[in-house]
């Protein structure tokens, strides 16, 4: 394991799992580029932190985002890709609008963004792609199809990407977490348990974050898979 200082733009900043990642990177002494669709929810100063409005439902702005970025951040060499949201049911109760806009977000957002930076990526001596993505990915589950697709998505493009930079100086990873105890939550009709070791924390998923950003240039940590001690799903009245 070795520290060395990076310029780093992660997705979904201002809550979550992408604000504990944030967090820990600014705490690490990285320099921290971070998105959300409303900056205004950037409350605090940080001299290493700027951050971006960036709606990632807009696939049109992601081009010119991309290349301002890195024309303005030169040094940008690893992105990690925490945005996303979540809407269950069964399939019948999706509007096709909605299907839609649940697919752009958690995974063709995260591919065209991808796109935009890789060719510059891969000019650097090391870098690093990294996508959280969800124990949804690994298994099917009943009110997920459209959430479980996305995700499904994202790790079989990571897959692909892993092998396609294999190489070049950029190492493609992913974190799949279970149930994370966030407002993720706020808008569903289920949750994680609130005892100890019933849900993860997002810092769980900030350390995952860390320890691949940590890995050797000569080391690939392809995909890590957290979960609670004790998974309980508690269902809201």
């Amino acid at each position: 394991m070795h520290t060395v200082m990076r310029t780093l733009l992660v997705t979904g900043a201002s809550s979550g799992i992408g604000r504990a990642i944030a967090r820990q990177l600014l705490a690490q002494g990285h320099y921290v580029i971070g998105t959300s669709r409303d900056c205004r929810r950037f409350s605090r100063v940080h001299p290493r932190f700027v951050g971006i409005e960036l709606d990632l439902a807009k696939l049109a702005d992601i081009p010119a985002l991309a290349k301002r970025l890195q024309n303005d951040f030169p040094a940008l060499d690893a992105v990690v890709f925490a945005a996303g949201y979540g809407q269950f049911g069964s399939l019948e109760q999706f509007s096709y609008e909605q299907i839609e806009k649940l697919m752009t977000v958690n995974f063709t957002a995260p591919a065209c963004l991808t796109r935009a930076l890789l060719p510059k990526l891969k000019q650097k001596t090391h870098a690093n792609l990294v996508y959280i993505g969800s124990e949804a990915a690994l298994k099917g589950s009943r009110n997920g199809s459209i959430y479980c697709a996305g995700k499904f998505a994202l790790r079989g493009f990571t897959q692909a990407l892993r092998d396609e930079c294999g190489k070049s100086s950029v190492r493609v990873s992913l974190v799949n977490p279970g149930m994370v105890d966030t407002a993720f939550f706020d808008t569903l009709s289920f949750a994680p348990g609130k005892q100890s070791g019933q849900a993860l924390m997002a810092d769980d998923v900030a350390d995952a974050v860390s320890y691949i950003l940590q890995a050797g240039p000569h080391c690939v940590i392809d995909e890590i898979n957290l979960n609670p001690s004790s998974k309980v799903i508690e269902f809201k009245k």
